[in-house]
C-alpha cells in the first residue's frame, strides 16, 4: 500500500463513501469529515498527503476550513482540492485565494478524481 492519507471533508455520507470507496481502491487511506468543524479536529499533527473538502457544508464551510487549515504550521504546505458542486469563477477565486491547489465539479467521474489527485498527493 502507498500509506498515504487523505481526509475527506463533505456532508454527504453517500458522497465521502463513494471518495472513500475510489481513494481506498487506489491504495489510498482515508480519513473522513462530515464538515469543516469535523475537519479540523480531525487536524491532530498526524502527516496527511492531501485534503479533498466540499463547500457548501453546515456548520463550517469549505473555504472556512481551508482557511483555517492552512493556518497550522503541520498542514500549512498540505494541497488541497476542493470537490463541490459550485463552479462559478468567484468561487474558484475564493478557494484559491484561501489555498486550494485544485477544483474539482460535481458530479466527477472516478478516474477524473484519481488523476487530480494523483497529481496533488505530495510524496
Amino acid at each position: 500500500m502507498s500509506g498515504k492519507t487523505i481526509l475527506v471533508v463533505d456532508d454527504s455520507a453517500s458522497i465521502r463513501q463513494v471518495i472513500g470507496m475510489t481513494l481506498k481502491g487506489a491504495g489510498y487511506d482515508v480519513i473522513e469529515a462530515c464538515d469543516g468543524k469535523d475537519a479540523l479536529s480531525k487536524l491532530n499533527g498526524d502527516k496527511l498527503n492531501l485534503i479533498i473538502t466540499d463547500v457548501n457544508m453546515p456548520n463550517m464551510d469549505g473555504i472556512t476550513f481551508i482557511k483555517e487549515a492552512k493556518k497550522l504550521p503541520r498542514y500549512k504546505f498540505t494541497p488541497i482540492m476542493v470537490l463541490t458542486t459550485e463552479s462559478q469563477d468567484t468561487k474558484k477565486k475564493e478557494g484559491q485565494a484561501a489555498g486550494a491547489k485544485a477544483w474539482v465539479v460535481k458530479p466527477f467521474q472516478p478516474p477524473q478524481l484519481l488523476a487530480a489527485v494523483s497529481k496533488l498527493v505530495l510524496p
